[in-house]
C-alpha cells in the first residue's frame, strides 16, 4: 500500500464510523476551540488597547505629582508623598516649554453630575472636565458640530460647555443643541460644541461620550470641596524628539516644583510607549495561561483520541490479518493508522480554529474591543498541533496494529 492509498483507506474507515469518528473530532476541536479562541481574544483586546493608546497620543507623555493619588505600604514603611500640581505650576511649566511641543492643562472637576435641560435630564454619570486650548488636539477628540473655545472664554472663565454625543441622544434627541443652555453642578452652560461618537474604551466609561468640557478658567472658579488636581500632558509629532523633551520636561518641572539638587523628582513622567510596554508584558502572562489552558484540554483530548484508535485496531484485527496475508508490511500498516488519526485531529481541528476565532472575536466584543482580527499565527500553529497530537495518539495504537501476528489476528472473532 503506498501512502495515497493509505490516505484513502483512512477516508474510507472515517466514513463506515461516521459517527465515532464525528464525536472523537469533535473532541479534538473543543481542545482547539480552547487555545486558538483564548488566545485570539488575547490579541483582540489588545489591538484595541494599543488603538486606545494611539488615540491618547502615541507620541506623548503625562506628568503627575508622585504618590500623591495612592499611598502604598512597603514591608510596613509608608511611602513619602509630595504635593499635588497647582495650577500656577502648570501654567509656568506651559510657558517655560515653549512651541516645542503641545501642552494640554486639564482638571478633573466632577465624575457623578446629572445635566439637565429641555425638560429632560441625564443619568448621574457624565463627567466634568476643565481644559485648556490644547485638551481636545492632544485628547485626540474630534468635533461633530460647532467649535472649540475662543481665547477670551478660556481667559475670562465663560459658562461655556462642549458635550459628548451621549448628553446630545438624551437632552436633544431630534435637534440640535448648539447655542442651547444645560444646567449642571447649580450653572448654565451655553452649549458650544458637539464631540463625535467615541464608542466605549478603557474600562467602558464611556470615553468622550459622557464628557462635559468646560474652560479650564471655569473650572477654578467653581466652588469645591477641595483643591483641584492637575494633569499636565505633553505631545510632538516628531517621535524622535520624545526623549529629548522627556528630559527637558523634567528639567523644568524639578525647576517649577522647586526640587531640590540632590533630591529625588517629587512627580513621574508616564509616557505612552510605556503603558504599551507594560500591556505587551500583561499579555504574554495571559498567553503563557491560555497555553495552559489550552494544552490541559488537548491532552484530555488526545488521551480520548488515543483510547478510540485502541479500540478500531481491537475491532479490526481481522482486518489486518487479511491485510498482512496479501503483503502488507508493518510499516504499512502502521502509517495506516497514524494517517487515519492525523486525518480525525485535522477535520476536528479545522473546526476547532473556525470556532476558536469566532469565540476570540466574541470574548473581545463583549468587553468593549472593537474590530475582527483573523489570527493566521495561531492558526497555523493550531493545525501543527492538530498533526503533532494525531501522531502521539495514534502511534501507540498504530505500533500494537503492526505488531499483530497475522495468523492470529485470521482467527480473531
Amino acid at each position: 500500500m503506498h501512502l495515497l492509498e493509505n490516505i484513502k483507506e483512512a477516508f474510507r474507515s472515517i466514513h463506515s464510523n461516521l459517527l465515532r469518528t464525528i464525536l472523537t473530532a469533535l473532541i479534538v476541536s473543543i481542545g482547539i476551540m480552547s487555545l486558538v479562541g483564548i488566545l485570539t481574544a488575547i490579541d483582540a483586546i489588545k489591538a484595541s488597547l494599543n488603538s486606545t493608546f494611539a488615540s491618547l497620543g502615541a507620541n506623548s507623555f503625562e506628568i503627575k505629582a508622585k504618590g500623591y493619588s495612592n499611598r502604598m505600604r512597603r514591608g510596613g514603611v509608608q511611602d513619602k508623598t509630595y504635593p499635588a500640581l497647582t495650577y500656577l505650576q502648570a501654567r509656568q511649566y506651559k510657558n517655560q516649554i515653549g512651541d516645542e511641543a503641545k501642552v494640554g492643562v486639564s482638571a478633573f472637576i466632577a465624575g457623578a453630575v446629572e445635566v439637565k435641560a429641555n425638560g429632560e435630564k441625564t443619568n448621574p454619570n457624565m463627567q466634568v472636565v476643565a481644559g485648556d486650548e490644547n485638551y481636545l488636539l492632544i485628547q485626540s477628540y474630534n468635533l461633530k458640530a460647532g467649535r472649540s473655545f475662543s481665547q477670551t472664554e478660556l481667559d475670562n472663565g465663560t459658562n461655556v460647555a462642549i458635550v459628548g454625543s451621549e448628553i446630545k441622544e438624551k437632552l436633544f434627541p431630534s435637534q440640535s443643541l448648539l447655542d442651547k443652555y444645560v444646567y449642571l453642578l447649580g450653572r448654565r452652560f451655553l452649549v458650544i460644541g458637539e464631540l463625535e461618537k467615541s464608542g466605549s474604551s478603557m474600562g467602558g466609561g464611556g470615553g468622550a461620550d459622557r464628557l462635559i468640557l468646560i474652560p479650564l478658567e471655569t473650572g477654578n472658579q467653581m466652588p469645591r470641596q477641595r483643591a483641584l488636581t492637575y494633569d499636565i500632558k505633553t505631545a510632538t509629532t516628531d517621535a524622535n524628539q520624545l526623549n529629548y523633551l522627556t528630559g527637558e520636561a523634567s528639567g523644568i518641572m524639578r525647576a517649577v516644583r522647586h526640587d531640590i539638587l540632590g533630591q529625588p523628582d517629587s512627580f513621574e513622567v508616564e509616557r505612552s510607549d510605556s503603558l504599551a510596554g507594560k500591556l505587551d508584558s500583561l499579555s504574554g502572562n495571559l498567553r503563557m495561561g491560555g497555553f495552559l489552558v489550552g494544552f490541559i484540554t488537548l491532552l484530555g483530548a488526545s488521551i480520548a483520541l488515543m483510547n478510540i484508535m485502541m479500540v478500531s485496531v481491537t475491532e479490526r484485527t481481522r482486518e489486518i490479518g487479511i491485510r498482512k496475508a496479501l503483503g502488507a508490511t508493518a510499516l504499512q500498516i502502521r502509517q495506516q493508522f497514524l494517517i487515519e488519526a492525523i486525518v480525525i485531529c485535522v477535520m476536528g481541528g479545522s473546526l476547532g480554529i473556525l470556532l476558536g476565532v469566532g469565540m476570540g472575536n466574541g470574548v473581545s466584543l463583549l468587553v468593549g474591543s472593537g474590530g475582527f482580527i483573523v489570527p493566521w499565527l495561531w492558526m497555523m500553529v493550531g493545525l501543527v498541533i492538530c498533526v503533532t497530537v494525531g501522531l502521539a495518539s495514534g502511534y501507540y495504537p498504530a505500533s500494537k496494529a503492526a505488531a499483530l501476528d497475522p495468523i492470529e489476528s485470521l482467527r480473531f472473532e
